[in-house]
């Protein structure tokens, strides 16, 4: 006697794509709402404090550059301190030395914090 294989039924959907048979105790899976929330929220989060932070940071620096003139003093990304000669589109001209008269061209991204201005308010 001949033994016959097992079966499984499967069924076929309008569209002729077949369907896997219903299986006790598997669930389809439902996604949660809330989670896309979460991820939207998240996503904001990225932006303000990695984009949006050093872009202001980067404006207030542009707007301090902009606002140089001569005889201010200044510190250096690299710790020079020096008085403002001349200041133009692509660099900015410093004394660093009264006694030997020494001065060195920077570019205006190199400038990290002016120290005092010339401004009499």
């Amino acid at each position: 006697m001949e033994e016959a294989a097992p079966t499984t039924t499967t069924t076929t959907q309008e569209n002729g794509a077949a369907q896997a048979p219903d299986e006790p105790g598997r669930e389809e899976y439902q996604p949660n709402p809330l989670m896309w929330v979460m991820f939207l929220i998240l996503g904001v989060y990225i932006f303000l404090f990695m984009f949006r932070g050093p872009r202001k940071k980067q404006q207030e620096h542009q707007k301090m550059v902009s606002s140089l003139r001569k005889n201010d003093r200044v510190r250096t990304i690299g710790g020079i301190y020096g008085t403002v000669l001349d200041v133009r589109d692509d660099e900015i001209v410093l004394k660093v030395d009264e006694g030997s008269n020494t001065k060195i061209r920077v570019i205006p991204s190199a400038i990290a914090t002016v120290l005092s201005s010339s401004k009499t308010e």
